[in-house]
């Protein structure tokens, strides 16, 4: 493992390159990033990076969001195999006909998404200003809220906006089991539950604190509670505990009893320290939008960004 980063950091200085990283990659990866965040922050690194190539450890939307947002710059994605559960609930065929039937909504997207996706919709949403961007919206404009209709369901709850939404979910924040989350909190009662809101609603009106990746890791780091239960994909965890190493966190147990008790995207993990290395040696696979799509899908992120000032 030692050279493999040995070989990264020295690709990376050769190339002039830089490594952004999603929470929920392997630990490995994480150690060898550059920078690591979710949606969100991720986002907005990507529209100011200086360097001649980008590799984005996360999944497909990811790094075309930062294609769409450094066009000039070269975007590698260590495995095009990193897809995404909840962006393949939503094409863009089907997203044009409400679109073309539904002349009158407006359309907020969940930035896990495809570009073509992206280029439909009005605005772009993370999970952290997804409620902000909603209210941007005047309280009688009728929007469609895509793709995830858990995290729609829960906006639903904050807003005061008559949300329509997609019928697309996640499977890592599907698999949450209730039951065996109920027998942990029975095992430690002063435990804060932390769920992210992709969860299903059982989950999110068990849990103490609802929040987007950074949100739940700025709570557990500032809390005076030293015991959380967290429920969202465990590469999270690797965080809270180098950030809060005084704190027990229990990852959320999923329904399957398997080798892993939590649950972990199977899309994330894709990507391997060895891919980083082989795409930065052959600058390949490399992430490429058609132009129109992309000149389309880089407005309503813009928007997004500038909303969320």
């Amino acid at each position: 493992m030692g050279n493999v980063f040995e070989e990264i950091i020295e690709l990376k200085r050769d190339k002039n390159a830089i490594i952004l990283s999603h929470f929920y990659q392997d630990e490995k990866i994480q150690m060898i990033a550059d920078f690591i965040g979710d949606s969100l922050e991720l986002s907005r690194k990507a529209a100011v990076i200086d360097k001649d190539i980008i590799v984005f450890c996360g999944v497909h939307f990811m790094a075309e969001t930062a294609k769409l947002l450094n066009p000039t710059k070269k975007v590698l994605l260590p495995d095009l195999n990193a897809g995404c559960s909840l962006a393949d609930n939503c094409s863009a065929t089907e997203l044009l006909a409400f679109k073309l039937k539904n002349p009158q909504y407006k359309i907020v997207t969940y930035i896990n998404c495809s570009a073509e996706v992206k280029a439909l919709s009005d605005v772009v949403c993370t999970s952290s200003n997804a409620k902000q961007i909603i209210e941007s919206f005047p309280i009688n404009q009728q929007i469609l809220f895509a793709p995830d209709r858990n995290l729609g369901a829960y906006l639903q709850t904050q807003v005061s906006h008559d949300l329509e939404i997609w019928d697309g979910a996640c499977i890592v924040h599907e698999a949450f089991s209730i039951q065996k989350i109920i027998d942990i909190r029975l095992k430690f009662p002063e435990a804060l539950i932390l769920a992210h809101p992709e969860s299903e609603s059982s989950i999110l009106k068990l849990a103490q604190f609802i929040g987007s990746t950074s949100q739940m890791i700025r709570f557990v780091t500032e809390h005076p509670k030293e015991t959380f239960i967290v429920a969202t994909e465990a590469g999270i965890l690797l965080k809270m505990k180098e950030l809060a190493p005084h704190a027990t966190i229990i990852p959320a147990p999923v329904y399957e009893d398997n080798t892993c008790a939590c649950s972990e995207c199977a899309y994330m993990k894709v990507n391997t320290l060895e891919k980083v290395r082989d795409c930065l040696l052959n600058e390949s696979p490399e992430i490429v939008i058609d132009s129109n799509i992309a000149e389309l899908a880089r407005k309503p992120i813009d928007k997004m960004l500038t909303l969320s000032i």
